[in-house]
């Protein structure tokens, strides 16, 4: 127990080095995207709990100057220690055709030397660039649980741990997902390999749970704990009842449709395709978020935006993967809300993202500026308002938008930088995400705390150090 007692003393110590970090401020920006429209020469006034408590016309007096405020946005999926894997698996493996199942391989056999100190240096590193690239906070969909083939450390929660202390150093928004995972698939065989760092019978999971929801008391108000039921193929229906009923204030994320094969597995299994059992099984509602959900027939999707659930995309992994392209235009048409996700963190870029999810439905669909509609006809403004709200409503966070009442995570972009210098509101959204790139970000604040400055994170270095040297490490192993 030596270990899990140093590392709640780092939680506690980092707890409060955050803590300082918040305190009442005032940013005054030249343009804010409020959730009333763009306003000009405005300030937004934070109050000490990281809230926005005000928004006036004053322009002296503020603690801060920028050009463009935005709300920032949440990732809703994330593996950080995949960032570690990241252009490791680009040679073709032994199948004629390579896809997700050949890279998840490499993936497996990465497992296999990394340690805990390894885990938290990488999502350190993940969520600083998270951070520097806009989004304010993260979800990490947890399921590296164990040590090397199934051991259990003596802190059921040390990997957890491991991703507070990273969040609480990087002062990230932070939702923790745990995630159950027993078994390899739907005839229910035994994990194994790689797998078994990430298994967990019901009884197991109910206990980390428990431990998690006690630890998230010395926590940051902002951070949230979840619950993420890994896929339909890991997770029997009886303990997704369970999981389902740990917490029903909280949210309830899980993978699920991202490949044909799977898809083709759960139809054989179970006689339905994977999103029309879930829907025709549990009370899918604004709690859930589906991630990725590429493979749906057309009642799938209309019926899943008419629960009010989130589809968590991940285009940058999706694309990497070959995974396929989500039919975004008709979900939105019809209601449907989204949030993005970095995934695999192959690459981690806020607009690429973006960019990705709109260019994936024009390629299919041979036209122009799909996502867009008649009131709203910047693509740009339009995707980005909703991948705000639904990724904050993924991590169960109030956030998304700038107004009084709602969480301070906010994001300004530098608008004397060359390539968006005399634009102004929409057509700055839609030059960001479409001609240019995340060195447009000059500053960011997650929950008020003021965590990028000047393009980079406060801590830049030193984290970026550590991540090298575990790197250097790793790469050696492999």
């Amino acid at each position: 127990m030596i270990v899990a007692k140093l590392i709640q003393y780092d939680i506690m110590c980092a707890h409060i080095t955050i803590r300082l970090l918040l305190m009442a401020t005032s940013i005054f920006a030249k343009q804010v995207l409020t959730s009333s429209g763009w306003q000009e020469n405005v300030a937004i006034h934070v109050d000490d709990e990281g809230y926005i408590s005000a928004i006036s016309k004053s322009q002296s007096g503020e603690d801060h100057r920028v050009g463009i405020l935005l709300p920032a946005l949440s990732n809703l999926h994330s593996h950080s220690f995949q960032r570690a894997m990241a252009g490791l698996a680009e040679k073709r493996g032994s199948n004629p055709i390579d896809d997700f199942w050949t890279w998840r391989k490499v993936m497996y056999r990465f497992l296999e030397i990394l340690k805990p100190h390894d885990v938290e240096a990488i999502a350190a590193q993940v969520q600083m660039e998270m951070l520097e690239s806009g989004y304010a906070s993260s979800a990490e969909f947890h399921y590296l649980h164990h040590d090397h083939n199934g051991a259990h450390y003596d802190n059921v929660a040390e990997l957890s741990e491991r991703l507070f202390q990273a969040s609480l150093s990087t002062g990230i928004g932070y939702t923790h997902l745990p995630v159950l995972y027993m078994h390899g698939g739907l005839d229910k065989r035994k994990l194994q390999g790689g797998q078994l760092r990430f298994g967990c019978n019901i009884d197991e999971y109910q206990t980390l749970h428990s431990q998690l929801s006690q630890g998230m008391k010395r926590l940051p108000k902002d951070f949230v704990l979840g619950v993420a039921p890994h896929s339909l193929r890991a997770v029997s229906k009886e303990a997704l009842l369970i999981a389902n009923n740990l917490d029903k204030t909280t949210p309830m994320h899980i993978h699920i449709a991202e490949q044909q094969i799977e898809v083709n597995e759960v139809m054989n299994a179970l006689n339905k395709r994977p999103v029309r059992w879930l829907l025709d099984n549990f009370d899918v509602d604004k709690r859930w978020c589906l991630i990725h959900a590429t493979h749906m027939d057309e009642t799938e999707v209309l019926d899943l935006a008419k629960s009010g659930a989130v589809a968590g995309l991940c285009p940058i992994t999706e694309a990497n993967l070959g995974d396929g392209i989500f039919d975004a235009n008709k979900f939105l048409q019809a209601g449907g809300r989204f949030g993005l996700g970095s995934d695999s963190n192959v690459k981690i870029a806020l607009s690429e993202e973006l960019r990705m999810l709109e260019v994936s439905q024009r390629l299919r669909d041979q036209r122009r500026v799909v996502l867009s509609s008649d009131d709203m006809p910047s693509n740009g403004r339009y995707i980005y308002e909703r991948a705000a709200t639904g990724g904050a409503q993924a991590l169960g966070r109030n956030a998304g938008r700038i107004e009084v009442g709602a969480l301070a995570d906010l994001v300004a972009l530098d608008d004397e930088h060359y390539s968006i210098a005399g634009l102004s509101k929409d057509i700055v959204l839609d030059t960001w995400i479409f001609a240019c790139g995340d060195e447009l970000v000059s500053h960011v604040w997650a929950a008020g705390r003021h965590v990028v400055s000047d393009g980079a994170h406060i801590r830049h270095n030193e984290i970026t150090n550590q991540f090298k040297q575990t790197m250097q490490r790793l790469r050696k192993e492999l």
